[in-house]
């Protein structure tokens, strides 16, 4: 087998990196700020949660990838599972030297009205996990020690370019895939998750942001990002495809949805009345999605199929992730329902259908993120006060958030696809297409 130049030259970066971790002095390079508590303040049942947790969201990329890998043609399965499940690789190495110091490092931005408004994090903050030990930080995880709140946070900035991967599956080049993600883990999920989570962020300190556990963050983010992915790598030479495995969809649909509860009730940092809210309505919301999905689905002459279940009850995750901690369990159903008829909507509409986006990741992630937003603007309770108990200032600047969010994402992702493909083309040969990514990519197949 060839050994193109390409593989020799990530091989070196992965070398690089490894071994550059070992030559990093913490002690040296990052001084005594007076940011972290001392150890008597972490909460054991808040550390024991949040490790649970950590773990919960570890099994959603797994769960993903035999979510889209049940969904794609019997020459792509593999190919398609492995384009989330490698991202555990790949995301976790860039978090670590850099990601998180983008994400949650000290806040670089803008200043108006002699207020600083972070825009992305200090690269130099926290490089190869310089700083992050087992003391609690005072502003971000006051409870659990920082190296927890920081793998906690990773697996987050693991499946969100995932996700994205439904888009482009059965044309994608593995290689090029993989430089893309790096990009757009640190050029569009970094900044984002900065000016959302951290306490300085743009976003959040701002525009009050409310976004409890990602729906801005991961799935508004990898939304957009997949429709410019459809638009950029174009339509399949055959389009048409059947599931090459339901059962498969149905075990990644309940992965994701056990893992969603660490995911949502874990991103209260705490064993509280705040994740037991959180937990309470992502079941519900997902639940009401579901029954939505496929009644709406038979109404408009469609059959009941298990995969209709399957994307219901994923979008009503979608939904209720940016406001799970701040709606009640009776909202919740509502949030569901009617995200799953706006959702199912958007997948069945001959416009959006000239898109060739596989598996409808906008329609579902980016339409689900949107609604979300929206949704929790309208009723959450709590200390910024939403639409509905009189909050109108805090519901004009989420729908400001919402239109900065959309363009940022799609049109940065459009410019790093658009980069990616400078320097590695992005799609596959028309003959490796029709012989299948599994084979043509990888040497392998799916019996």
């Amino acid at each position: 087998m060839k050994i193109g130049l390409k593989w020799i030259v990530s091989f070196s970066v992965i070398t690089l990196v490894a071994i550059g971790g070992l030559f990093w002095n913490p002690a040296a390079d990052i001084p005594d700020t007076g940011e972290f508590l001392s150890e008597d303040k972490i909460v054991g049942a808040d550390v024991a949660w949040i490790l649970a947790a950590a773990g919960l969201v570890l099994l959603m990329t797994p769960g993903l990838s035999f979510f889209y890998g049940g969904m794609v043609g019997r020459k792509n399965v593999i190919s398609t599972m492995l384009q989330s499940f490698i991202a555990l690789g790949v995301i976790s190495m860039v978090w670590v030297v850099v990601g998180f110091s983008l994400s949650f490092g000290e806040s670089l931005g803008i200043t108006i009205s002699g207020k600083h408004y972070g825009i992305i994090g200090n690269p130099l903050s926290y490089p190869f996990f310089s700083g992050v030990g087992n003391l609690p930080h005072k502003m971000m995880a006051p409870t659990i020690p920082f190296i927890l709140f920081a793998l906690f946070q990773m697996k987050f900035a693991v499946i969100t370019p995932a996700i994205i991967t439904g888009s482009f599956a059965e044309r994608v080049r593995f290689i090029s895939y993989l430089l893309f993600i790096v990009l757009f883990s640190i050029f569009i999920y970094t900044p984002l998750c900065h000016m959302v989570w951290h306490p300085d962020g743009l976003l959040n300190k701002y525009f009050g942001v409310k976004d409890f556990a990602g729906g801005t963050v991961v799935h508004m983010s990898a939304g957009f990002a997949a429709l410019a992915g459809a638009l950029v790598v174009g339509n399949r030479k055959n389009p048409h495809h059947e599931p090459s495995n339901i059962p498969y969809v149905l075990l990644g649909t309940g992965m994701l949805w056990f893992g969603w509860f660490g995911f949502n009730a874990g991103s209260a940092l705490s064993a509280s009345a705040s994740a037991a809210t959180a937990f309470g309505t992502t079941t519900i919301a997902s639940a009401s999605a579901m029954m939505t999905w496929i009644f709406f689905d038979r109404i408009n002459g469609r059959s009941v199929s298990a995969l209709g279940a399957c994307i219901g009850a994923v979008v009503g995750l979608v939904a209720i992730t940016p406001g799970c901690g701040f709606v009640s369990i009776q909202e919740s159903l509502f949030i569901g329902f009617i995200t799953a008829i706006v959702s199912n909507i958007m997948v069945n509409w001959k416009g959006l259908k000239k898109i060739d986006d596989t598996l409808d990741v906008f329609a579902c992630h980016g339409v689900g993120g949107i609604m979300g937003m929206i949704l929790t603007a309208i009723f959450a309770h709590g200390e910024k006060a939403s639409l509905l108990h009189g909050g109108l200032e805090v519901f004009l600047h989420h729908m400001a958030a919402l239109v900065l969010v959309s363009v940022f994402t799609f049109f940065g992702s459009f410019i790093l696809y658009k980069l990616t493909d400078s320097m590695i083309t992005l799609r596959v040969s028309e003959e490796s297409e029709n012989k299948g990514l599994d084979l043509s990519q990888h040497e392998e197949s799916f019996s």
